[in-house]
């Protein structure tokens, strides 16, 4: 490395080191939950009665009561009726809050698996088998793919990216981020179509309709660029992590009180008890499969009138539990074969250890659940999103320019707005009716809205994961915090931002077809 590189590097590791204390010098993010709490109350109090056009007026949407949907209003959430829904909807609004039920369910599981030593031996087994220079590369591809599991990615392959770095004798906080990586901020990329394709494209289908009636919008009409993506996207982060997050963390230095067991030789009954541990996995998962595989087989929903088939539906839905059995199973075996389990008490004292190392996140997820409604039920999102999108208008960009900063715009508000349909439900009758117009298909302006939605999820503490990600990383170093987390993402967010950007615009410059029925332009 010459001298300039390293000045280079060397600088932007400072920024980083800069970013990393600022950030951590911020509150516990518990406290910080509850000061966002208290800042949402009084920014719904001071903005009360502020409203802008609702962008599917045009479209001829209706509320829930069947009137037409005009306005968003910010909601006064220091009223009569807004204290009285803080207050009654307090334990729905916590015991409701979508990551907690699924993090919990799938820790039992995983509880079992990992303290019977099935987790611990297989990954020593797996990284002495598998070449370390695709490690990296497979847990980031692994991130992205897991998506496929919809936010099953989040509990399973973060922890165990960290894991594998760890049995590896390398730093475990570089594993976490490569894994949150893959999973958040390559979000959308995938080999295989998932259950954002069909939601997504929902929404745009209406929002085309306000120019063209007719339009119809494929599910897999962004395909072939997620696909594409996922090899990209895979080698950037390996290079991120490799080069820039591997050096700057060092050596890691155990805490006291975690075990290394990588230098442990695997016994003969280890890989016994893994080998069984192995065939009741799949024998579980093939039971699984005949559920679905009949027409009227359990997991198979209503029959569709149109197709002659029934729904998939709720096998998707039941993604969780099915994990948490073969989880289960596979621990299960492990135990009774490999001897560390001997009674049925031993099995609930595991799951019960795996709930204790959880408590903090229940503590966190409870305050950032009524964060999430309190912004939620004050519109201030919405409003903020609307103003945004009218300012970008305002702007007068066309082509590649305007396909840039709707990118940039969406990434901004996705560090406010969790979700990516609620986004889009709200962006995508401005954009797509605008761009239409300018040219663009309504397919090109989902794409661009897609990677948008991703690099920077791994950057917004309102991430409803992001709070378990610090708990998982605070296994290994105790004062981890948000500023650590975000610095260490940081880098992923701009490369990733640096190729999927000027990717889309080379896709579109060269006019490959985006997806199935996924043309670029709008004749």
């Amino acid at each position: 490395m010459n001298k300039g590189q390293k000045q280079k590097n060397g600088f932007f590791k400072r920024i980083l080191d800069k970013i990393e204390l600022v950030g951590n010098k911020l509150p516990h993010p518990v406290t910080l939950f509850a000061i966002l709490m208290g800042i949402t109350l009084l920014l719904s109090w001071f903005f009360g009665g502020v409203s802008v056009e609702h962008p599917g007026k045009a479209a001829g949407l209706l509320d829930v009561d069947g009137n037409p949907v005009d306005k968003i209003n910010v909601v006064n959430l220091l009223t009569r009726e807004g204290v009285q829904m803080i207050f009654t909807r307090m334990v729905d609004t916590f015991a409701e809050f979508p990551p907690l039920g699924l993090v919990l369910v799938v820790m039992l599981g995983i509880g079992v698996a990992e303290y019977t030593g099935m987790i611990s031996v297989a990954l020593r087994l797996f990284v002495s088998k598998v070449p370390r220079s695709i490690i990296t590369f497979s847990i980031v591809v692994a991130g992205m793919l897991s998506s496929v599991a919809a936010d099953a990615g989040y509990v399973v392959l973060i922890p165990l990216g960290g894991a594998i770095f760890l049995s590896m004798g390398r730093h475990p906080l570089a594993g976490i981020a490569a894994a949150f990586a893959g999973v958040s901020g390559g979000f959308g990329a995938n080999l295989l179509p998932t259950g954002l394709d069909p939601m997504i494209a929902a929404f745009t289908e209406p929002a085309a309709q306000i120019i063209d009636p007719e339009y119809t919008v494929n599910p897999l009409s962004n395909y072939y660029l997620m696909a594409a993506s996922v090899p990209l996207v895979g080698l950037v982060g390996t290079w991120i992590t490799e080069r820039i997050l591997v050096p700057r963390l060092g050596q890691y230095k155990p805490e006291a009180d975690l075990e290394i067991e990588e230098d442990k030789p695997i016994t003969r009954q280890q890989k016994k008890a893994l080998l069984w541990s192995f065939v009741a996995s799949v024998f579980t998962l093939f039971l699984f499969i005949m559920t679905i595989i009949p027409e009227n087989g359990l997991l198979r929903g209503e029959l569709n009138p149109e197709t002659g088939v029934r729904s998939l539906n709720p096998f998707y839905n039941s993604l969780v539990p099915i994990m948490f059995i073969i989880f289960f199973v596979a621990g299960l075996v492990y135990g009774i074969v490999a001897k560390t389990i001997k009674n049925d008490k031993d099995v609930a004292n595991m799951t019960s250890k795996s709930m204790a190392t959880m408590g903090m996140y229940i503590v966190i997820a409870f305050v950032a659940a009524q964060f999430v409604a309190y912004f939620n039920w004050s519109n201030l999102g919405s409003v903020l999103a609307v103003k945004g999108s009218d300012g970008l208008k305002a702007i007068g960009f066309s082509g590649g320019p305007l396909l840039v900063a709707f990118i940039l715009v969406s990434s901004l508000v996705n560090l406010i707005m969790g979700s990516a349909s609620a986004k889009w439900a709200l962006l995508a009758p401005i954009f797509v009716p605008m761009l239409m117009l300018m040219g663009f298909s309504p397919e090109t302006t989902q794409a661009a809205y897609r990677i948008g939605d991703s690099y920077s999820n791994i950057l917004t503490p309102l991430l409803p994961y992001f709070p378990l990600v610090i708990v998982f990383a605070q296994k290994y170093v105790k004062d981890v915090g948000i500023g650590t987390l975000i610095s260490m993402m940081l880098p992923y967010a701009i490369g990733f931002a640096l190729v999927r950007i000027p990717m889309l615009l080379i896709w579109i410059w060269a006019g490959i077809p985006l997806g199935i029925e996924g043309p670029i332009y709008y004749p």
